[in-house]
């Protein structure tokens, strides 16, 4: 039999995951793995977030927007901003990459971590595949991307940054 608790923390999840990231908004704050727990104790849902980095513009837009999903959802938001441990591309989920992909950004090699800052092999084109692509610049269209551009199909495009 499941717990009503069970229940409760399961709705608030749900609630606080589907929180869209407002920079690439077809990813949510689950698919980038920065919603790191919901904790429910009677009507108080305590949620954890991790930011992307620790200046990232997007976070307290990203705070309100899940307090303001699990307050629709009949809690009282309490949000955590969890800075330890440092939030890292290997937390983008499967469906997160994917997500990337579809929308025309390159995603993190997988399980990169910081050694990819050291001589990553540069991202496949998101649009055709083709690994013979440049950097254009170390900065795209947010802080967390950089401006890359395939050599076959010349279209330019974001990388998102391993951290």
């Amino acid at each position: 039999m499941v717990k009503t608790a069970d229940l409760a923390e399961a709705r608030a999840w749900a609630a606080a995951a589907a929180t869209p990231d407002p920079e690439i908004p077809p990813l949510t704050v689950a698919d980038l793995g920065i919603l790191r727990s919901v904790k429910v104790e009677g009507r108080r849902a305590t949620a954890r977030v991790s930011p992307t980095y620790t200046g990232c513009p997007a976070v307290l837009a990203i705070e309100f927007d899940i307090a303001r999903r699990l307050r629709e959802a009949g809690f009282e938001p309490v949000i955590e901003r969890a800075l330890a441990p440092a939030w890292t591309t290997d937390w983008i989920t499967q469906e997160g990459r994917e997500k990337l992909r579809a929308a025309g950004i390159a995603p993190p090699t997988a399980a990169a971590g910081k050694a990819a800052l050291l001589g990553a092999p540069p991202p496949a084109c998101p649009r055709c595949g083709s690994e013979e692509t440049e950097r254009l610049s170390e900065f795209g269209s947010t802080a967390c991307k950089s401006l890359w551009r395939c050599e076959t199909c010349r279209e330019p495009f974001d990388h998102f940054k391993c951290h």
